[in-house]
């Protein structure tokens, strides 16, 4: 069991934690503590941060996690809700998670239209260049922010992808002001995007809402005139997962 409460606050913590910090609360032996770390990080439970102090959820406790996100009681309410907002958008409606280096499509349903950008379940996309990962970037702490982008290349993906990191910390500013992040042809040229995030019950970010569209059938401009509805759905998703942890 003591290997499974160091993991619950791990995944409580929702950030890298150094094995002192989590035996704050569970006071165990120094030598009993770094054992137990030692163990779930050979077993790709836990994960060594790049300063090599602190750890976060390896692989196979990524994978089970996702594993239990994707059950089909909580899928179905989901789906519920992500296919009304792509019928009122037109578009295609996209649910991503924060994995270690990229963001993760977790769930998606698709548009009708024959002209669609295919990027299926289990895509990584790059968190500078999109509208999901650089919501989930503008969530983080400054000590956080500046370990994930000193380990991050901002590789230029399109003639829009912004490559200077000052220019990115300032549009992550704007993200925390609105609520929202787009993606202006940042990742992909012609492909526009707008995310909203869908918080857990404590209010922290679990995942990203999002739609994505051509250009050439949808500008910008023209999608925000749906953002309303996007952050209505996000709310609904949100209750869903708090009605879930509280059950």
């Amino acid at each position: 069991m003591r290997l499974l409460h160091i993991l619950e606050e791990v995944a409580s913590a929702g950030v890298p934690v150094t094995p002192v910090q989590v035996n704050q609360r569970l006071g165990l032996a120094k030598q009993t503590l770094y054992r137990h770390f030692a163990q779930l990080e050979e077993e790709g439970l836990l994960q060594r941060e790049h300063d090599g102090r602190a750890f976060g959820p390896g692989p196979k406790f990524r994978a089970m996690a996702i594993g239990v996100i994707s059950s089909q009681r909580i899928r179905a309410a989901r789906l519920a809700v992500m296919n009304r907002l792509a019928e009122a958008v037109g578009e295609t409606v996209n649910l991503t998670i924060p994995d270690r280096d990229a963001m993760i499509y977790l769930d998606r349903v698709e548009t009708t239209w024959p002209l669609r950008v295919q990027l299926p379940i289990g895509s990584h996309v790059p968190f500078h260049c999109t509208a999901s990962g650089k919501l989930y970037l503008s969530t983080l702490s400054e000590a956080r922010l500046e370990t994930v982008l000193s380990n991050t290349k901002l590789e230029k993906l399109s003639p829009h992808t912004i490559t200077s990191k000052a220019t990115l910390l300032k549009e992550l500013q704007k993200i925390r002001e609105d609520g929202y992040a787009q993606d202006d042809e940042e990742f992909i040229e012609g492909m526009i995007a707008l995310a909203v995030p869908v918080v857990e019950k404590h209010g922290r970010l679990a995942s990203t809402l999002s739609f994505h569209a051509p250009t050439i059938r949808l500008p910008l401009d023209k999608a925000y005139e749906h953002l309303s509805r996007l952050k209505k759905a996000a709310a609904d998703l949100s209750s869903l997962i708090s009605k879930d942890q509280t059950d």
